[in-house]
């Protein structure tokens, strides 16, 4: 464990900007290598003669980083965030090297698998350091330069990866990753030396952390693979399924009996932070799923180029950038913080139901103008989450609130993506979209509404997670309970 420190006065907000800075590069590669692997898939596939297995090099990665991120929450409240997030990175670089390296398919699977496993963290702690520089009531200004670069690294992720495979070769996009994964290394031991801390002694439970990985895994590895290599009745899906549920039974068990559990109960008996991690989850699944499918609607339905499918989605991410930048300033000066996201949520609903309503009428225009009101409903959202989560907790058990939160997000993510998959491949008769896509159902248009109406229902249980979460005035300090 890290000593504690002996300098106690209050961090200057040159200081505070010094430590947030030490974090964004981990946050940074964390969110950029969820993504940039995208543009390079045909390329790999090509070399290692093997197309079948490359979905498998993005969920390998997305799986980890899932299942691991309750567990870096925990090991930084028990060790120090400076210590979890050198073994992120650590991780991180063997993971990088391992792909950059590989032979084949298989060893670059497990490559990425290792690379989740350390990319799980670089994002989780960074926004667990953010808590422990920044008092509820300041957390949302600092929050704008944490979504700045996490949007625009995943955005910008598959253009770059495709990049690198046209005009110099897939392996640079790991070769990159270590001396960025250096850099972040030593810049963490001088920027957050003035890190204050807020760890505790605590015990590690074990045996819940393996219960809880084992069922997330096994439950994203069944979504990942249902509609797509098996059905829904299926033996395979059937039996992961099962494995999951009875897994997860056995960590809500053993969070009942721990002696000191890996999510305290007091955190999930707290009406507000439920309410946070249930908005949180449900808005940022619909954004995840928007992403991941808004290409293809484009490229299908207003039959744009992939390039221009790409450039189209960019208003997404400036709008919400520049929406949560706003907001997370407007937050700690309001008395009454719950108004602007809640009528950012409506505004957001309904541009999500009328791009359902009308997904076979629509002109690239109108389209984008649907997508930059998403992007401004959505955005001051996320800073409420982390703000209203903050201050619900002992600063002692931020690191594990936040891995909760950050856990809760992913999973629902990846499930509803899975959902939107089945919704777009399942369906009757089938039309090659070409450019290596897979076959979507005969009526693409309508496809995509139902899809939408999905994600448009989703935002609407963030929207009441919201409208019952209390509005408890904002904390003005980060000093431990």
């Amino acid at each position: 464990m890290e000593s504690q420190a002996s300098d106690t006065r209050p961090l200057t907000h040159r200081e505070m900007r010094l430590i947030v800075f030490g974090v964004l590069l981990p946050v940074f590669m964390g969110s950029l290598d969820q993504t940039i692997l995208a543009g390079a898939l045909p390329t790999i596939g090509r070399e290692f003669g093997d197309v079948h297995a490359l979905p498998w090099l993005i969920t390998a990665y997305l799986i980890a980083s899932t299942a691991v991120t309750p567990l870096y929450g925990k090991i930084s409240d028990i060790h120090g965030r400076r210590f979890t997030l050198r073994i992120a990175i650590l991780t991180y670089m063997a993971g990088s090297l391992v792909c950059a390296l590989a032979p084949n398919m298989f060893v670059l699977i497990l490559g990425r698998t290792l690379h989740g496993l350390g990319g799980g963290g670089l994002t989780s702690v960074g926004m667990i350091v953010l808590g422990d520089i920044a008092a509820p009531k300041d957390r949302g200004k600092y929050y704008a330069y944490f979504s700045l670069t996490y949007t625009t690294a995943g955005a910008c992720g598959p253009a770059l990866g495709g990049f690198f495979a046209e005009h110099l070769h897939w392996s640079a996009i790991f070769w990159m990753n270590i001396p960025m994964g250096a850099i972040a290394f030593a810049s963490k031991s001088i920027l957050l030396r003035r890190l204050p801390r807020h760890e505790r002694p605590h015990r590690l439970d074990v045996l819940g952390a393996l219960l809880m990985v084992t069922a997330g895994v096994s439950f994203m590895l069944a979504l990942n693979v249902v509609g797509v290599q098996f059905q829904w009745t299926s033996l395979p899906i059937l039996a992961l399924s099962a494995f999951a549920l009875v897994m997860g039974l056995g960590f809500v068990l053993r969070l009942m009996t721990a002696p000191e559990p890996l999510i305290p109960i007091a955190i999930l008996a707290s009406p507000i932070a439920r309410c946070a991690i249930a908005a949180n989850s449900f808005g940022w699944g619909s954004i995840v799923g928007l992403n991941i499918f808004l290409p293809m609607f484009l490229q299908t339905v207003l039959g744009m180029s992939a390039t221009h499918a790409g450039l189209s989605l960019m208003v997404l991410m400036v709008t919400l950038n520049l929406s949560a930048g706003i907001a997370g300033h407007i937050l700690g000066r309001v008395k009454h913080y719950k108004t602007v996201p809640i009528l950012g949520l409506v505004l957001a609903i309904g541009s999500v139901a009328t791009l359902a309503w009308q997904a076979g009428n629509l002109s690239p225009l109108s389209f984008e103008l649907l997508l930059a009101m998403i992007g401004i409903g959505f955005g001051p959202l996320p800073p409420l989450m982390a703000v209203v989560l903050q201050n619900c907790v002992a600063p002692h058990q931020l690191g594990t609130a936040v891995g909760t939160m950050n856990f809760s997000r992913n999973l629902f993510s990846t499930f509803l993506v899975a959902v939107f998959g089945a919704i777009i491949l399942g369906g009757a008769p089938a039309i090659e979209l070409g450019s290596g896509l897979p076959p979507m159902a005969g009526d693409p248009a309508g496809g995509f509404s139902r899809v939408f109406f999905v994600a448009a229902t989703s935002l609407s249980v963030a929207f009441l997670s919201l409208l019952l979460l209390e509005e408890r005035p904002l904390k003005t300090n980060v000093a431990p309970d």
